[in-house]
């Protein structure tokens, strides 16, 4: 790999640590306030809410500026969200408010790839990035599963660096927010370092009524590409239901283990387990032009999603997650690496990637949404996961159809593009 790969990979861990970590101390801190279990499940569709609504500027921004300087700025807007939430505003609007850093953050995360790697290493890249990233969300969910306990929160409730000042920090998520910033200040230094590549920096439109217009016609060229359909649904997907299970495995474990939120968090990294392992051996077995031979593992992950209501033991739980989380994992890099080849054959690294984000977090915004009201109205866990099981296995059968159709029908432009996706040319 280039030089630089590794201190993209550095912030991208810090950063994915902090955000993973603040998600459980978010949870417990709306659990001790007694609000009710659809406030805790509307984090999800919150953190989403702001990938959508700037979609079409924050690609554009991406290209404006060195992707390295992006990803600093937009680390300190998690930070002044951070703060926002640790000093009375309601959690649920400050995690939005590091919901929009994120999605500042990913076109330059994931476009500065394309723009420092050829195309014959970008599965391979993926697989790291993507490898090490989960690794981050198991930690993350970890610690800030430790970090609202009682022995790591109590610890840190004990500390007082600023014994004149009341900084109003009465309880362990409180404590736990305040030391995830620190995650995200060493993000930031790590963001200084990222290398400047030659990539040509691209204008912004001259309006956010063109920036509207050519975020649209972006957005259409990527869907009417025969590989970059099949990739961007299958992502958007896979997208939607995992970033809802993070929240779901939560409350699974609650009411068939009888777990705490700490207890809980250990599950969700049990699956973020066998994701990385799914990533690494991706990255290490597939190749790109290959990449669609794993839609049948999308429609296995939609069956073994509705096996979570037959379980009731830990013992058969954590191998069951990470045989799902694996699945999982060696679907999603392969065909992200695609998208990101045939996003950046047609337009700029950032604006593939903005259009990418905003398909993927509608996604878990609409599945969010729909499990939200769903909980208000009283459906359980068990339900939930039926449907979301449902929606997997259903969704990436007609993916597999849309493809086999574009074989037969546009067997030509199929095989021109998977040359170039051989090839190291852009």
């Amino acid at each position: 790999m280039k030089k630089g790969f590794y201190t993209i990979m550095s912030a991208q861990f810090f950063s994915s640590l902090a955000d993973n970590a603040l998600f459980v101390a978010a949870v417990e801190l709306l659990r001790l306030s007694g609000t009710g279990e659809w406030q805790r499940a509307a984090l999800v569709p919150m953190f989403a809410l702001f990938y959508v609504v700037l979609a079409p500027f924050v690609g554009a921004f991406a290209d404006f500026l060195p992707k390295g300087k992006v990803m600093f700025v937009s680390n300190s807007i998690k930070v002044a969200g951070c703060l926002l939430m640790l000093f009375g505003t309601h959690p649920l609007v400050a995690y939005a408010i590091v919901g929009l850093g994120a999605a500042a953050y990913s076109p330059a995360k994931y476009g500065i790839l394309t723009e420092l790697l050829p195309p014959s290493q970008l599965v391979k890249a993926n697989g790291w990035i993507e490898g090490l990233t989960i690794a981050s969300i198991i930690l993350g969910v970890l610690l800030g599963g430790q970090l609202v306990g009682p022995v790591l929160g109590n610890w840190l409730l004990s500390i007082d660096l600023l014994p004149a000042i009341d900084t109003g920090i009465a309880n362990a998520p409180d404590a736990a927010i305040a030391a995830i910033i620190w995650l995200y200040v060493v993000a930031a230094v790590f963001n200084l370092f990222i290398p400047r590549t030659s990539a040509t920096l691209q204008p912004l439109p001259a309006s956010p009524l063109e920036m509207l217009r050519d975020f649209r016609t972006c957005n259409r060229r990527l869907w009417r590409d025969r590989l970059g359909q099949i990739s961007l649904s299958t992502t958007t997907l896979f997208w939607g239901v995992s970033g809802n299970l993070r929240y779901i495995v939560l409350a699974w474990a609650a009411a068939a283990l009888g777990y705490t939120t700490t207890q809980a968090s250990s599950l969700v990294g049990v699956v973020a387990v066998g994701t990385a392992v799914g990533a690494v051996v991706a990255s290490v077995y597939m190749r790109l032009d290959g990449a669609t031979r794993v839609i049948p593992l999308g429609i296995a992950m939609g069956v073994l999603v509705i096996g979570m209501n037959f379980i009731d033991n830990v013992w058969v739980a954590a191998p069951f997650l990470i045989l799902l989380g694996g699945l999982g994992g060696f679907l999603v890099v392969p065909m992200n690496a695609l998208l990101q080849h045939r996003g950046h054959n047609l337009m700029g690294a950032g604006r593939s990637i903005a259009v990418q984000n905003f398909n993927e977090q509608a996604c878990i915004l609409g599945l969010g949404a729909f499990y939200t009201v769903m909980t208000k109205l009283g459906l359980s866990a068990f339900g939930a996961i039926t449907a979301f099981g449902l929606v997997v296995a259903g969704t990436m059968w007609a993916i597999g159809r849309w493809h086999a159709y574009n074989l037969r029908h546009h067997a030509e432009e199929v095989a021109h593009l998977l040359e170039i996706a051989r090839s190291d040319r852009h």
